[in-house]
């Protein structure tokens, strides 16, 4: 193994992430690994960098394809910089300031809901804010399953 490689043993131990976490990451595509000889995963140095960033942005919400395209802007068998997360954070920002105002506005809305027992699904702010299930038509609008 050369000396920039890290087994995936070593990556886990060094992240604090399980093995298992290693493998759907890279299923994923938001890691990458090299082959050896043996057929063992090899990963790179950057990949200890990577995952950091990846927990980091979990930890704040952001959905793994979010997470994925970000890491696919920034240049292969590089280190990402204080600079490349900068960047990736701050276009995240916009989103995050959405979804905390939705949460607020849920919270605020709370109220309005506890007993009503969904009842009343035209008028509930959670789980129809502003009717937008009637727009879609009359029935259920949310089954999935096969009729």
């Amino acid at each position: 193994m050369g000396s920039e490689e890290l087994s995936v043993g070593e990556v886990a131990r060094r992240s604090g992430v399980a093995v298992s976490a290693l493998h759907f990451y890279e299923a994923k595509g938001l890691i990458h690994s090299q082959r050896s000889e043996g057929n063992q995963r090899r990963y790179s140095r950057d990949t200890l960098r990577r995952i950091a960033i990846i927990r980091a942005a979990q930890r704040v919400g952001m959905p793994l394809a979010t997470i994925r395209d970000a890491l696919a802007s920034l240049p292969e068998a590089r280190t990402p910089t204080r600079r490349d997360w900068t960047r990736l954070s701050s276009a995240w920002r916009e989103e995050l300031d959405t979804r905390i105002a939705e949460l607020i506005r849920m919270r605020d809305t709370l109220d309005d809901c506890i007993g009503c027992g969904c009842l009343s699904l035209d008028r509930c702010r959670l789980a129809n804010p502003g009717d937008w299930l009637g727009d879609q038509g009359a029935g259920p609008q949310r089954w999935d399953g096969p009729v």
